[in-house]
């Protein structure tokens, strides 16, 4: 547990000795020295990988790296070698990207490839408590059911193919996760809430790619026959579940004491809101006009809520 101390306020009030400041410092500065080595270490070796990975640019090679650069900083972390963790991390880190991303590479982006990406982000992503290998794992496995993002001259895209299989399929990931922190220990229950955290963000991207366009269930018919045949669930019913959503999780959120999730329900509230409003009656300068004041009045209630909020990592 990492706490911030004004040490010189302290030593000012009183509270404490002078002694004790030179000695808190002393610890500081040791811990400073060795998370700069551990980073510059890290650096190092993930140049060097990339360097390799420029003059011999094979899929294979990356696979080998990454397995390479895993088994150390699993070694490191196995060891238990507090002054090398944040080296271990960057390299597990490190070594997980490019198993990741080789591993794709070989096989195309097929289905099973993405689900072994998952385990590997996932897996990698406990052993080194990285929260940013675990969020990667929820998003490879939204991959599996056709999530994707893109990007062309000064235009973003997000696809979600399955609106309706996402918002289900991340929603009892979300619900597992966050049940999961409950019980486990606090390292392991930041990164079960941060995996609940992202499986809600996909829950909500598949509401809003649903409430513009709708679903055709194609998984309901047979591969040989044409999805036109399929059942279709209706833009308008997304939107009406999405806001029931939203105002079912700010609720929660409020009792619970969940700033976190409150305030995901306030933005894409804020964004539900936005998307109906110009979809329904289209850019004016009276429609901006009110949007803009919702807007800001949602703005001014999130920050009022905030006050006096912390919001956990």
């Amino acid at each position: 547990m990492k706490i911030t101390l004004d040490i010189g306020k302290l030593v000012e009030q009183g509270r404490l000795t002078p002694e004790e400041a030179a000695r808190l410092q002393t610890l500081a500065a040791e811990t400073t020295g060795s998370l700069a080595m551990n980073m510059l270490i890290g650096f190092g070796v993930v140049a060097v990988a990339l360097g390799v990975m420029g003059l011999v640019p094979e899929p294979m090679v990356a696979v080998v790296l990454g397995a390479i650069l895993g088994g150390v900083g699993l070694g490191f972390l196995l060891k238990g070698e507090q002054a090398w963790s944040v080296l271990a991390q960057i390299v597990v880190l490190a070594g997980a990207l490019l198993l990741a991303g080789g591993v794709m590479f070989l096989t195309k982006g097929s289905v099973p490839a993405l689900l072994a990406v998952t385990a590997i982000f996932a897996g990698a992503g406990i052993a080194a408590r990285s929260g940013l290998l675990v969020a990667l794992a929820v998003l490879a496995l939204s991959a599996t059911i056709g999530a994707r993002t893109g990007y062309m001259h000064a235009t973003y895209f997000l696809a979600i193919r399955q609106p309706a299989m996402t918002v289900l399929m991340f929603s009892g990931l979300a619900i597992a996760a966050y049940q999961a922190s409950k019980v486990v220990r606090a390292d392991l229950s930041r990164l079960a809430i941060i995996a609940a955290r992202t499986a809600l963000l996909l829950v909500n991207f598949g509401f809003w790619i649903g409430s513009l366009w709708g679903d055709r269930l194609t998984w309901f018919v047979e591969p040989a026959s044409t999805s036109r045949y399929a059942p279709v669930i209706p833009a308008f019913a997304f939107s009406v579940a999405w806001l029931v959503a939203i105002v079912g999780a700010g609720i929660w959120a409020a009792r619970a004491n969940r700033p976190w999730v409150l305030n995901l329900a306030a933005v894409f509230g804020a964004i539900h809101f936005y998307t109906q409003w110009f979809e329904k009656l289209g850019a004016t300068p009276f429609t901006v006009l009110v949007a803009g004041i919702t807007t800001l009045a949602l703005a001014v209630g999130i920050w009022k809520y905030n006050q006096g909020k912390t919001i956990a990592a």
